[in-house]
C-alpha cells in the first residue's frame, strides 16, 4: 500500500505545482493589464508627470515645464489634456499661491492663442511651439508690468529666456508625451526619442526638490535610479549621457546639486561598463562614484548622506523586475537586446516573404499539375466513344424519320454500325472509290445510303475540325503546364536562397584580418557571406588608398591564395574624403571568358536586316549567344527575329530553363497572329565554369566549333517557331575547351555562297583555312568569302557570330600569405 502511495505521490505533486504555476501566472498577466489599463487608459502617468512637472522650477523662480507639458499632451492626446491641466495647477498651487496663479494665467492665453490659431493653415504641430512662447511671453510681461510697474532689460531678458526654454521643450515633450501616453510600443526608439524621454524624466525629479526624509533627498534618489536602469539597459555612453543630462537639469533647478551632474555623469560610466556583471556590477559602479565624488566634500555627513542616498536608489534598481529591464532595453537602440529583436523581426519578415513565395510557387505548381492531368485524361480519352457520338449525329440526319430504323438498329444493330463504321474509315481515307463492293453492301442494306455517305462527308469535317481543336487545346494545356512548371521552380529556388541565414563565419574572418594586417594591410571590418566555391561572396571596408588600387592588386590575389580560387573586386565603392572607408566587394570569378566578334549585312546592303543577334551573359554563370532570322526581309521580318530574342532575353534572366523557354516563346509566337510570319532561332548556351555548350537549334542552320585544325559541326532538326504548336527541342551538348572558336550563322551566310553544291563542305574548308583567331576577322572574313562568291551582291540577309573561348587569366597573379597558412596548419 505504502509502495502504490509512493508511486501517486510524485506526479500528484507536480500536477499541484504545475497548476498553482498557471494560477500565479494567470494572476500576474491580469494585475499586469490592470496595471497598464490604470496607467494609460486611465491616465494615471499623465497625472503623475503633470503634478511634478507643475512643481518644476529653474534658479527657484523660472517655469518652463508645465505650459509646455500641457500643450503636448493636448496635441496627441486631447481626450486627457483636461486631466493634464489640473495635475499641471495641483502641482503649481502646492509650491505656492503666486506660482499656482502664473501657470494658470499661461494656460488661459495658451487656449486663447490656440483657439485663434485654428485659422492659420500650418501643420499644428508645427505651429504649437510657436503658440506656447507667445503666450509663455505674454503672460510673463503682463505680470511683470502689473506688479513690477515697468519693464526693465533685466526683466525683459528673463521673460525671454524663460519662453525661449517653453519652446524648446516643447518640441521635445511633442517626442516624449507619446512614449509614456500609450500602451504599445514600436520596436525601437530613435535617439532623438530616447534624449527627449531622458529630458522629460529629469525634469518631473525636478518636481520633486525639497522632498527630504531623514536627511535624504528624494531627487537625489531618483535620479541615481535613473542612471542606474539606463547605464545598465544601454552601458556607458547611454548611462553617461543620462547622468550629464539629469544632473544637469537638478543644477538648474538648484544650484547647490551641481556636484550631482559629476557624479551622475561618473557613475552612469562605471555603471555601463561594469554591466557585465550583472544588477551587482552596475551597482557597484554607482557607489563607487558615490565615494569619489563624496571626496570632494570633505565632511564626514555629506559623504555619509551621499553614500545612503545611493545605497537607496541601489535597493530600488535591485528590486526592479528583471523583464521590465529587458523589455525597456528592446527599446533602446545599440542595445543587445535591440539589435536581436530587431534582428528577429527581419527574420520574421524574411520567413513570411519566403513562405509566401512558397505558397506562390506551390500554386503555381498546382496549376501545372492540373493542366497536366487534364491532359493525361485527354490523352486516355476513348475513341470509340467518339465514334459513337460521330455515328450518333449521323442518324439524327438519316435514320430519324426512316421506316426502316427499328430494322436497322433494333435487329441488325452491328451489321449497321460495323457498316457506318467503314464507310466513315474509307472516306476519312480519300478510298471510298476504291472500295466498291462496300458501296453495293451498303445500298442493299439501307434505302438511303447515298443520303447517309452524303451526311458522312459533310459530318467528318466538323468531326476532323473537332478534333483539330482539341487537340490544339491539348497542346495549350501542355504548354501552360510546361510554363507553370517553370515558374514554380524559379519562385521556389526564390524562396530558397531568402531562406538561406549568413553563414557564420567568424573564424575565417579572423584568419583573413590577420593574414592581410601580417601583410601590412588595414581592415577596418570584413564580412564574408559565402564561401562556396564558384561563388565566394565578401566584404571588406579598407581605408582609402588615394586611388592607387590597392584592393584589385594587393587585397584581391591575397584572397586567391587564402581561398584556393581566384577572386576578383566586383564592386567598389571610394571614399568621399581621405580619411574616409571604402565599401569594396569581392568574389568568385569565372573559369571562362568569352570573346565576341559580330558581322552584319542587310539584303541588298540595306539599313533594316531580318536577322537579329544578341550575346547575353546570364547570372547564373552562363553565357549565351543567339541569332534570330525573322521569315522574309525588312521591317516585318526584322521585328519578329527581334521581339523572339527580347523574349528569350527576358525569359532567361529570371531563371527559367531554356527549353522551356523557346517552348514558351514558341506558343507566344504561333498565338500572337494568324499571319504566316516566322522566325528562326539559334542559340548557344555556354556553361562559364565548365566550358560545356548546349545548342538549341530551332530551323537554324548548323554552326560550327573550330579546334586547332579541325572543324566540328553541330546541327539539330527543328522547324522554325510559330509553325507548329507541338514539337521538341532538340539538344545537343559539346564540351568546348580553351582557346576553341564558335561560329554561328544564319541561312543568308551558309546557304550564301553560288556555286557550291555542299554548303557544309565549302563551310568546314573555309573555316579550316583561317589563319587568325581573332573572333571580329574570323566573322569579318568569312563574310567577305560569301559576298565574293556573289560577286559583291548580298542577296539575303546575312549574320556571323564568333565566339572564342578563354581561360579567364586574371590581371594580377596571387600573393602568397604565409602567416595564414600557418595559422591553419
Amino acid at each position: 500500500m505504502q509502495k502504490t502511495e509512493r508511486n501517486f505521490a510524485g506526479p500528484a505533486t507536480e500536477a499541484v505545482f504545475n497548476r498553482t504555476r498557471l494560477e500565479m501566472s494567470r494572476i500576474f498577466t491580469k494585475t499586469s493589464l490592470k496595471t497598464e489599463k490604470v496607467l494609460f487608459q486611465w491616465g494615471l502617468i499623465l497625472l503623475a508627470v503633470g503634478f511634478l512637472l507643475g512643481r518644476a522650477l529653474i534658479l527657484m523662480e523660472i517655469m518652463p515645464f508645465a505650459l509646455p507639458f500641457f500643450a503636448a499632451v493636448l496635441a496627441i492626446k486631447k481626450d486627457k489634456a483636461a486631466l493634464a491641466g489640473l495635475a499641471i495647477l495641483a502641482g503649481a498651487f502646492s509650491l505656492s499661491l503666486q506660482n499656482g496663479g502664473v501657470v494658470f494665467c499661461s494656460l488661459f492665453v495658451f487656449l486663447l492663442l490656440h483657439r485663434f490659431s485654428g485659422f492659420i493653415t500650418i501643420d499644428p504641430l508645427k505651429k504649437l511651439p510657436f503658440t506656447v512662447f507667445i503666450s509663455m511671453f505674454l503672460t510673463k510681461l503682463g505680470i511683470f508690468y502689473l506688479f513690477s510697474h515697468g519693464v526693465t532689460m533685466y526683466d525683459f531678458a528673463f521673460i525671454a529666456v524663460e519662453a525661449g526654454l517653453s519652446f524648446i521643450l516643447t518640441m521635445i515633450f511633442l517626442q516624449s508625451v507619446p512614449l509614456i501616453s500609450y500602451r504599445k510600443r514600436k520596436q525601437s526608439l530613435k535617439t532623438e526619442e530616447v534624449i527627449s524621454l531622458i529630458i522629460l524624466l529629469a525634469s518631473v525629479m525636478t518636481g520633486t526638490i525639497g522632498w527630504v526624509m531623514y536627511g535624504l533627498s528624494a531627487e537625489h534618489v531618483l535620479s541615481r535610479y535613473l542612471v542606474l536602469i539606463f547605464a545598465f539597459v544601454s552601458g556607458p555612453t547611454i548611462g553617461a549621457t543620462v547622468g550629464v543630462v539629469t544632473g544637469l537639469i537638478l543644477s538648474f533647478a538648484n544650484v547647490t546639486s551641481l556636484y550631482e551632474m559629476s557624479l551622475l555623469a561618473f557613475s552612469g560610466l562605471l555603471g555601463g561598463l561594469l554591466k557585465d556583471g550583472k544588477k551587482i556590477g552596475a551597482s557597484l559602479g554607482l557607489i563607487v562614484g558615490s565615494l569619489l565624488i563624496g571626496l570632494y566634500s570633505q565632511a564626514e555627513q555629506a559623504l555619509s548622506t551621499n553614500l545612503y542616498e545611493s545605497l537607496i536608489a541601489v535597493a530600488l534598481f535591485l528590486l526592479t523586475p528583471t523583464f521590465l529591464l529587458k523589455n525597456l532595453s528592446k527599446l533602446v537602440p545599440g542595445t543587445s537586446e535591440n539589435m536581436m529583436e530587431q534582428q528577429q523581426y527581419i527574420r520574421k519578415v524574411r520567413d513570411v516573404t519566403a513562405n509566401r513565395v512558397e505558397q506562390f510557387s506551390n500554386v503555381f505548381q498546382a496549376l501545372s499539375d492540373s493542366f497536366t492531368q487534364n491532359g493525361f485524361y485527354e490523352e486516355k480519352r476513348n475513341e470509340e466513344k467518339e465514334i459513337d457520338y460521330f455515328l450518333s449525329s449521323v442518324t439524327e440526319r438519316t435514320c430519324q424519320f426512316c421506316f426502316k430504323k427499328e430494322q436497322c438498329w433494333a435487329q441488325q444493330f452491328d451489321t449497321t454500325y460495323e457498316y457506318m463504321k467503314e464507310i466513315m474509315l474509307e472516306i476519312d481515307n480519300n478510298s471510298l472509290e476504291r472500295n466498291p463492293k462496300l458501296v453495293r453492301e451498303m445500298d442493299k442494306h439501307c434505302v438511303k445510303s447515298k443520303k447517309v455517305i452524303d451526311v458522312i462527308e459533310h459530318e467528318l469535317t466538323y468531326f476532323k475540325a473537332n478534333q483539330q481543336l482539341k487537340s490544339q487545346i491539348h497542346e495549350s494545356r501542355r504548354i501552360v503546364a510546361e510554363q507553370l512548371h517553370g515558374v514554380s521552380q524559379v519562385m521556389n529556388n526564390f524562396a530558397q536562397e531568402i531562406k538561406r541565414e549568413r553563414e557564420n563565419l567568424n573564424v575565417q574572418e579572423e584568419q583573413i584580418v590577420e593574414a592581410l594586417r601580417s601583410f601590412g594591410m588595414e581592415i577596418n571590418q570584413i564580412e564574408i557571406y559565402s564561401l562556396e566555391p564558384g561563388n565566394v561572396d565578401v566584404e571588406m571596408w579598407v581605408p582609402y588608398c588615394h586611388g592607387r588600387g590597392e584592393c584589385e592588386k594587393i587585397i584581391a590575389p591575397m584572397l586567391t591564395d587564402i581561398l584556393g580560387e581566384s577572386i576578383v573586386v566586383k564592386n567598389e565603392d571610394c571614399a568621399k574624403y581621405p580619411q574616409g572607408y571604402c565599401h569594396v566587394s569581392f568574389g568568385s570569378t569565372k573559369a571562362y571568358v568569352v570573346d565576341t566578334g559580330v558581322a552584319h549585312a542587310a539584303k541588298g546592303g540595306g539599313f533594316v536586316s531580318g536577322d537579329s543577334y544578341s550575346m547575353i551573359e546570364l547570372n547564373a554563370g552562363k553565357y549565351a549567344l543567339a541569332i534570330s532570322d525573322g521569315m522574309g526581309n525588312g521591317e516585318r521580318a526584322h521585328y519578329e527575329s527581334s521581339e523572339t530574342l527580347q523574349l528569350l532575353k527576358q525569359i532567361l534572366q529570371t531563371g527559367i530553363e531554356e527549353t522551356i523557354a523557346i517552348k514558351s516563346i514558341n506558343s507566344i509566337l504561333s498565338l500572337r497572329t494568324s499571319d504566316e510570319i516566322f522566325s528562326t532561332l539559334d542559340l548557344a548556351m555556354i556553361d562559364l565554369q565548365d566550358a560545356n555548350v548546349n545548342f538549341l537549334k530551332i530551323g537554324s542552320t548548323p554552326s560550327f566549333i573550330k579546334r586547332g585544325d579541325k572543324v566540328i559541326k553541330v546541327q539539330a532538326s527543328n522547324l522554325p517557331m510559330g509553325i507548329i504548336e507541338e514539337f521538341e527541342v532538340d539538344v545537343v551538348s559539346e564540351q568546348m575547351k580553351a582557346q576553341d572558336l564558335l561560329i554561328m550563322m544564319s541561312d543568308g551566310v551558309f546557304e550564301g555562297p553560288r556555286h557550291v553544291e555542299n554548303y557544309e563542305m565549302w563551310m568546314k574548308r573555309k573555316i579550316g583555312e583561317l589563319q587568325t583567331d581573332d573572333p571580329q576577322e574570323i566573322a569579318d572574313l568569312i563574310m567577305e568569302e560569301v559576298i565574293r562568291t556573289r560577286s559583291g551582291l548580298i542577296e539575303d540577309d546575312m549574320t556571323v557570330v564568333v565566339a572564342k573561348l578563354k581561360h579567364n587569366t586574371p590581371k594580377w597573379s596571387s600573393i602568397p600569405t604565409y602567416a595564414y597558412r600557418k595559422k591553419a596548419q
